[in-house]
């Protein structure tokens, strides 16, 4: 039998190699500063549909209210809000922003957050898309400067590195300057969140495919013109990343204060990493598709691999939702479920997972014995009892992580022990 669509069972292999990406994550994540909290599955109905969460929204599992009648329900097929008031999450953002307004007054001014933890989204089931899965978030609260963004970059590709995923970089936009872009170009207000929706297919569909789109839309003629005359300007000089980089990618009257605002997380960055070649890249066509990003969107990248391992941006307009008035924050979300397939699966170095081979007759308290034995000499220990295949028992025990074995039998001495590796 099946679990539900867009749901999994792991077996206990794939659920221990979980666990360990999982304790790289929050070690690093630690040593950077971040604390972990936790909050429930479930929110409020009204506070999942508040406008925050984008499209996501329309992908929540809404709670049935308890004791409605049928004839309630009937009545109220078309209203979710009747029917509903509770969701399961859908990311874990809307979640940290009301903790933050319920328990402000306990935490420090500037406030590091982790949250790792399953969420759920009623999507289509298909390859790569799951209806559960977990999201790792680090999220700093109260700090509107460059140092926030920074901090968080350094973070998350030091955790790729611990991972074994070196070489990552950062592509790095501001919504800002997206917002500036078009307002250059001659696009109104009303029309820019669909031009958006258009310039993120950028990738896929090449500037010839954007330009038709943005005329099918019926969007702003001279706007587009405008658009189609930039995306055709000749490649600007590959400078490092810096204020020359980014002004040359950016057409004239963007403010000073948004390049100023990348310039000095570029700077951090790359002092903390140590490198001349700062492992960001300014992509001023990245849009990232929440609508409650206020100034810089990120999305980490991997050469291994041709789509996002992670992303985020600064949401400094979400928790005054809740407080009434405004707390700069920002978060970055690490792709969890396809990090982990890019991890290598081996077991931690110097980690010892033993299955004890024991014939029948081996008394129970000296097997007993014999395990504790192991186990507080650091090792991982199950025990198997002799069958008549002994290959396919020790390759089983290898495919479930295990990596060394020894065989017991009735009158051995327990401290002659030997271990062997499986192979």
């Amino acid at each position: 039998m099946n679990p539900p669509r867009g749901m999994r069972d792991f077996l206990p292999a794939d659920k221990a190699r979980r666990e360990r990406v999982l304790a790289v994550i929050r070690d690093r994540y630690r040593a950077h500063g971040f604390d972990e909290i936790e909050t429930p599955v479930m929110e409020d109905y009204d506070r999942l549909h508040a406008g925050m969460g984008g499209d996501n929204e329309k992908l929540a599992f809404n709670v049935l209210k308890r004791a409605l009648s049928p004839e309630a329900i009937t009545a109220a097929a078309d209203d979710p809000a009747a029917l509903s008031d509770l969701g399961l999450r859908f990311d874990l953002t809307v979640p940290l922003a009301r903790f933050y307004a319920s328990h402000r007054a306990e935490l420090p001014g500037v406030f590091r957050s982790v949250q790792i933890a399953p969420v759920w989204r009623a999507e289509r089931p298909q390859k790569g898309r799951y209806r559960q899965f977990v999201q790792c978030d680090i999220d700093i609260i109260g700090d509107g400067g460059a140092r926030a963004e920074a901090e968080l970059i350094v973070a998350t590709l030091d955790t790729l590195d611990a991972l074994g995923l070196v070489g990552a970089s950062v592509r790095i936009n501001d919504r800002r300057a997206l917002e500036g872009m078009l307002e250059v170009f001659g696009f109104e207000a009303s029309e820019r969140a669909g031009v958006l929706i258009t310039i993120d297919k950028l990738d896929k569909i090449g500037p010839a495919g954007v330009e038709a789109e943005l005329r099918e839309r019926g969007a702003n003629a001279s706007a587009v013109d405008a658009f189609a005359a930039f995306l055709a300007r000749p490649a600007a000089a590959n400078t490092a990343f810096g204020e020359a980089h980014i002004r040359a990618q950016l057409p004239d009257g963007i403010a000073d204060e948004v390049v100023a605002h990348l310039v000095g997380i570029g700077e951090a960055v790359s002092a903390a990493v140590g490198l001349d070649e700062v492992p960001l890249v300014f992509d001023p066509f990245l849009v990232r598709g929440m609508g409650y990003y206020t100034g810089t969107i990120f999305e980490l990248a991997h050469p291994s691999v041709p789509y996002s391992l992670g992303g985020g941006g600064r949401y400094d307009g979400m928790i005054g939702r809740f407080l009434g008035q405004d707390v700069p924050a920002v978060g970055f979300s690490i792709g969890f479920e396809r990090i982990v397939d890019l991890v290598s699966a081996g077991e931690d170095a110097g980690f010892d997972a033993v299955v004890l081979v024991h014939d029948r007759d081996v008394p129970v308290a000296e097997l007993v014995a014999v395990k504790s034995a192991l186990v507080t000499a650091g090792s991982r220990v199950r025990l198997e009892q002799r069958t008549k295949n002994l290959k396919a028992l020790l390759e089983r025990a290898a495919a479930d992580g295990y990596t060394a074995f020894a065989t017991l039998a009735a009158g051995d001495d327990p401290s002659e022990l030997e271990l062997k590796p499986l192979a």
